[in-house]
């Protein structure tokens, strides 16, 4: 996947930081993520998860809340208001710079601002949540004995997941503020409640408080024994597989049609998102790029590596074939191939004289018990292979424009 950097105001005019995660392929639609209760969009659970929704062509904006991360502001002076104003300052972000997103997502706290938010998002046919508690409020618990310092001073420093926090008393008197209940129930979206029955920061009776208020379509799915934060890899990696699959329900089909092939041949297809090119053949589907420092993003071999490939690959099948009818120990085949395009007047043994010439240098390893009379006789094989011989032989490409 390819991840962008981004910025963009919140209603404050501070800047926001996130990560645009694009898949390999043209992104089919989008999801926005809001991250758990003084998270970062860098957790490694955020990350799986955008993973596997790439996987499955959809893009994800992950983003630092205000104060929080590489964004601007205090995270003293937020609150859950503030939370939900910055989910829509990226939905306004996502809009103008690329396409508003179809499916929302949050982990913990920023799964309960992704409900409260989505009754703003018309563009969303798809929530879920991770880990949510049912009322904002919930969060409140985790200040501990600072309860009596808040009311008291009006703010108090607090540590949450071993890290220091200043908090003011506005931010819980604004917690409490909302009814999210009522949101839940006049959500009019699909959604996708999963919760862990182990977690121990934020009981599954949320889940289930959350599930009854909502109306349906609605799922629920158990993350097993994962704990709040998705630590382990496999576990966030199934929540995210899970939504993806759950969501392509409620996804509205791509207008484009599917790019196919007739037997033997190729097709590739570019947006206008740079260089990033599908390639289909028959049930097989590649990318090719170019390297970012030529204006590509790098998620797939240059067409010339493209060709080297095809080279080396067809030289490979050449030798084993070749092994297998002379019955040769040959364990494996290794080839190395490099393009270079080189002066004529440094090529002897080349018929051109002047400009440049297309040099490839294939470097071949045989594996296995074979004597110096063979690994000879297997160079001159390789010189066989069909690719080299077309490589070598006149080629003529004939190009016409479809109606």
């Amino acid at each position: 996947m390819q991840n962008i950097n981004v910025q963009f105001e919140n209603k404050d005019g501070r800047m926001l930081a996130g990560i645009l995660d694009m898949p390999a392929l043209p992104a089919r639609h989008f999801a926005l993520f809001a991250h758990c209760f003084t998270c970062s969009k860098n957790l490694k659970a955020a990350t799986n998860i955008s993973q596997a929704l790439n996987d499955a062509g959809i893009a994800v904006l992950r983003f630092d809340f205000t104060g929080l991360g590489q964004s601007e502001g205090e995270f003293a002076d937020t609150n859950f208001s503030s939370n939900v104003s910055d989910l829509l300052a990226a939905v306004r972000f996502l809009e103008d710079e690329y396409r508003a997103p179809d499916v929302l997502l949050g982990h913990s706290l920023g799964g309960t601002a992704v409900l409260r938010a989505a009754a703003d998002i018309p563009s969303a046919v798809a929530v879920a949540t991770i880990g949510s508690p049912a009322d904002p409020a919930h969060v409140a618990h985790l200040f501990g004995d600072a309860r009596d310092e808040l009311e008291r001073d009006g703010q108090a420093s607090v540590s949450i997941g071993g890290r220091p926090f200043t908090v003011k008393k506005q931010f819980i008197d604004d917690l409490a503020a909302h009814d999210l209940f009522k949101a839940v129930g006049a959500l009019r979206k699909a959604l996708l409640i999963m919760h862990a029955p182990l977690d121990s920061i934020v009981e599954i009776d949320n889940a289930a408080e959350l599930f009854t208020a909502a109306r349906h379509p609605k799922s629920f799915a158990s993350l097993d024994k994962a704990d709040h934060l998705l630590s382990h890899v496999e576990d966030s990696l199934y929540a995210g597989r899970l939504l993806a699959s759950w969501a392509s329900h409620y996804l509205p089909d791509e207008e484009e049609d599917e790019l196919t092939t007739r037997p033997g041949s190729v097709a590739a297809r570019t947006h206008n998102t740079g260089f990033r090119t599908e390639i289909v053949t028959g049930k097989h589907t590649l990318v090719a790029d170019e390297p970012a420092s030529v204006g590509g993003t790098n998620l797939g071999p240059s067409p010339y590596e493209l060709l080297s490939s095809a080279l080396a690959a067809c030289t490979t099948m050449t030798l084993r074939m070749y092994a297998g009818f002379k019955k040769l120990d040959l364990h494996s085949v290794t080839v190395r191939v490099a393009h270079d395009k080189v002066h004529a007047d440094d090529c002897q043994d080349c018929e051109s004289d002047s400009g440049k010439i297309d040099e490839f240098r294939r470097e071949i390893l045989l594996d296995g018990d074979l004597d110096q009379e063979q690994r000879e006789r297997m160079l001159e094989i390789a010189d066989r292979c069909p690719v080299h011989k077309t490589l070598h032989s006149e080629v003529k490409v004939r190009t016409s424009l479809v109606p």
